[in-house]
């Protein structure tokens, strides 16, 4: 069955494969933009998730367009690294804005729809670094820690609806995020992965993809790694 799926952020990276792979296998899949063009093949909306009336807007054109949200993957994210003793104040709170208060903000809106069908998926892109923590990452670091326990509120909050909520934690995985990373820090984090390897944003998909299905239907507030083995236990 088709099913309306909304990818926050998915114009790149782990958001686009993710987008991708849900649309062949059949959803009508929208995909929110901050800036550059909509992906081929996608329903684009460009959209502020930091944006109250953006965030209404694309909801409002969405449903419009495909019917209520029924699968949520809330992906969107920045960074803004810096040690902490030079990390401006109003980074912190940029981070923390764009990448734990908008996965709030659009899982509040799709709820609604949701609760409504009494079904629903929601996901959250989360990081290793939010558990292990990372120099020069405070913000990006808090930010994704912060996921879990939005994930779990919203777990016991919505589960009496048959609506799940999960969180997805990557590892070193091949995109733009971590095209800056010295060589060193590179190294360094896949001698602590135990697979001696990065990840491709297609094995964080085929997880999202679980998560989304409903073969994962007793599965909720739960923090799925997709590290290969990088900061496993925590």
């Amino acid at each position: 069955m088709s099913r309306t799926v909304l990818v926050t952020g998915g114009n790149r990276g782990i958001g686009l494969t993710v987008a991708r792979a849900m649309a062949d296998a059949g959803d009508k899949v929208a995909v929110t933009y901050r800036t550059g063009t909509p992906p081929e093949g996608l329903f684009g909306v460009r959209c502020d998730v930091t944006d109250p009336e953006a965030v209404e807007a694309a909801f409002d054109e969405i449903e419009a367009q495909h019917g209520p949200v029924e699968v949520l993957v809330a992906n969107a994210g920045i960074i803004r690294d810096a040690l902490v003793p030079m990390l401006a104040v109003d980074d912190f709170a940029a981070v923390l804005d764009t990448n734990v208060v908008a996965a709030f903000r659009v899982a509040k809106r799709a709820s609604e729809g949701m609760l409504k069908a009494r079904w629903g998926r929601i996901v959250f892109v989360s990081s290793v670094m939010g558990f292990m923590g990372s120099p020069g990452q405070a913000n990006y670091a808090a930010s994704k820690s912060a996921m879990l326990g939005l994930a779990r509120s919203l777990a016991w909050e919505l589960g009496p609806r048959n609506i799940t909520a999960n969180v997805v934690v990557p590892g070193l995985i091949e995109t733009d995020m971590i095209s800056d990373l010295s060589d060193r820090r590179r190294d360094e984090l896949v001698r602590q992965t135990a697979l001696r390897r990065t990840g491709t944003a297609q094995e964080v998909a085929s997880v999202v993809r679980f998560l989304a299905g409903d073969d994962a239907a007793f599965v909720t507030g739960a923090a799925v790694p997709v590290s290969g083995g990088l900061a496993m236990g925590l």
